[in-house]
C-alpha cells in the first residue's frame, strides 16, 4: 500500500459506512471472522489440553499475535526466519522459537542479540557443527540457548533423518553448558492440505508415531523432552487427539484462505474457522463482453496456488485470474450483467502466507466500518 492510499484509508477509520470507500486494492482483515477463529482454536486447544504456538509467517503482524495472546491457550510463537522474530521481538512479542536451524557468523550474532533481550528464544538443530557453533558463541552470554532437535517426519527439507540421529544430537546438546535440551519439532507440511479429513488422519497418525519413538528414546536415554511441537492448521484437530503434540504450530486459522477452505478440518465436514482474510478490488475496465479488468493483479495475490476465489461483487461461478502484475480478470457467467466501473468486488486470499508478505499493512473492517490499520512489521523478512 503505498503512501497515499494509506493516508486515504486511515481517515476512513470510524467513518459509518466507510469500508465502501476503501481505496483498492487492499489486503482486508474481516475482524467479526477473525475474532470467532481465535475463539475457536483456543477453546479446541483448552477442551483437549494442548497448547498452542502459532506461526507467525502466516500474519508476521505483531497486532495479530497480541490478539492471539489474549485469546487465550498460546505460550509463544513460531517464526521461520530471524527477520520475523526480530520483528516481533520489537514490538514486545516474547516466547519465539526459530522453527529453521540459524547458521553462519552473521546470523549466530543476531541470534545472540535476540536471546539477550528475550525471556524465552528457542531453536532447532539437525546438524553437529551447528551444535558446536551455537554452544561456542553462547559461551559466556549469561544463559543457556534453549534447543529442540528438530526431526525429518517427511519433507526433507531439514531435521534427523533417524531416530539415531536424533538421540546423537539430543545427546550432544545436552552435553554442553551453553545449551538446553528442551525436547523435539516435527512438522509435517507435505500432509496439511490434503482434503480428505481421514486420509489426512491416517498420514499424521505416522508422523505421530515417529516422534513418540524418538520422544520414549530421549526419555530412557535420560535426555529431557518436555516439548515436543510441531502440527499446523490442517492436522491439527487430529493431532490434538492423539496426544503427542505438547503444542500446536498452527498458522493459518485466524485468516484462512483459498486452500484450507477446501479442507475438512474436523472430520464431520463442520466449518470450525471462516474465512476471514480478503484482496479487495475494484473493476477498472469493462469493454469486452464476458470478463471485467480489476486492480488486483500478481503484485496483489499469491500466485503459488489456487486463484483468488470470488466472494462477493460479481456473480456466483465468477472466476478471477492474473491479467499481469498489477490487475486482475474475471470471467463472468454466460448471460452475466456487465459489471459496472467502479465495482467493488472481494476476493478470499489463495494462500494466506504469501499473499499477506505482499503487503504492508492489513484494513481491518467490521460490517461496513474500518476499525483499524494494522502494520504487517515482519514483511519481506527472508534472513
Amino acid at each position: 500500500m503505498n503512501p497515499e492510499s494509506l493516508a486515504w484509508n486511515e481517515k476512513l477509520v470510524g467513518v459509518p459506512g466507510g469500508a465502501i470507500r476503501l481505496d483498492t486494492p487492499a489486503l482486508v482483515l474481516d475482524l467479526d471472522a477473525f475474532e470467532a477463529n481465535l475463539a475457536a482454536m483456543a477453546a479446541f486447544a483448552r477442551a483437549r489440553g494442548v497448547k498452542l504456538r502459532p506461526h507467525a509467517k502466516t500474519h508476521k503482524s505483531v497486532t495479530v499475535a497480541r490478539r492471539q495472546l489474549e485469546a487465550g491457550e498460546v505460550v509463544g510463537f513460531c517464526c521461520a526466519k530471524l527477520g520475523e522474530a526480530e520483528a516481533l521481538a520489537r514490538g514486545g512479542i516474547d516466547g519465539l522459537l526459530l522453527t529453521a536451524p540459524v547458521t553462519g557468523e552473521s546470523k549466530v550474532g543476531r541470534l545472540l542479540a535476540l536471546h539477550a533481550r528475550l525471556r524465552e528464544l528457542l531453536i532447532v538443530v539437525d546438524d553437529p557443527d551447528n551444535v558446536h557453533e551455537l554452544a561456542a558463541a553462547t559461551d559466556g552470554a549469561g544463559k543457556r540457548l534453549r534447543v529442540l532437535v528438530v526431526v525429518d517426519v517427511g519433507s526433507h527439507r531439514f531435521g534427523a533423518p533417524s531416530l539415531e540421529d536424533a538421540l546423537a544430537l539430543g545427546r550432544l546438546v545436552a552435553s554442553l553448558p551453553s545449551l538446553e535440551l528442551v525436547g523435539i519439532q516435527g512438522y509435517a507440511g507435505r500432509i496439511q492440505h490434503i482434503r480428505d479429513y481421514r486420509e489426512r488422519e491416517v498420514a499424521t497418525r505416522s508422523v505421530n508415531a515417529q516422534l513418540a519413538r524418538i520422544r520414549d528414546a530421549f526419555g530412557e536415554a535420560g535426555l529431557p523432552c518436555r516439548i515436543v511441537t510441531g502440527s499446523g492448521t490442517g492436522t491439527h484437530d487430529p493431532d490434538a487427539r492423539l496426544g503427542v503434540f505438547s503444542e500446536l504450530q498452527v498458522g493459518s486459522y485466524p485468516f484462512m484462505d483459498v486452500d484450507y477452505l477446501a479442507c475438512d478440518l474436523t472430520g464431520d465436514e463442520t466449518e470450525r474457522f471462516r474465512p476471514a482474510l480478503f484482496v479487495w478490488t475494484r473493476v477498472v475496465s469493462n469493454r469486452h463482453p464476458g470478463f471485467v479488468t480489476t486492480d488486483a493483479g500478481s503484485k496483489s495475490f499469491a500466485t503459488d496456488g489456487p486463484a483468488p476465489v470470488v466472494a462477493a461483487g460479481a456473480p456466483p461461478g465468477s472466476i478471477y485470474s492474473m491479467f499481469g502484475d498489477q490487475f486482475g480478470r474475471i470471467d463472468l457467467p454466460p448471460g452475466s450483467e456487465r459489471l459496472r466501473v467502479g465495482t467493488l468486488v472481494r476476493c478470499i486470499a489463495p494462500h494466506c502466507d504469501p499473499t499477506v508478505n505482499l503487503w504492508d499493512h492489513l484494513v481491518c473492517v467490521r460490517g461496513d466500518t474500518v476499525e483499524a490499520v494494522w502494520p504487517i512489521e515482519g514483511r519481506g523478512a527472508v534472513a
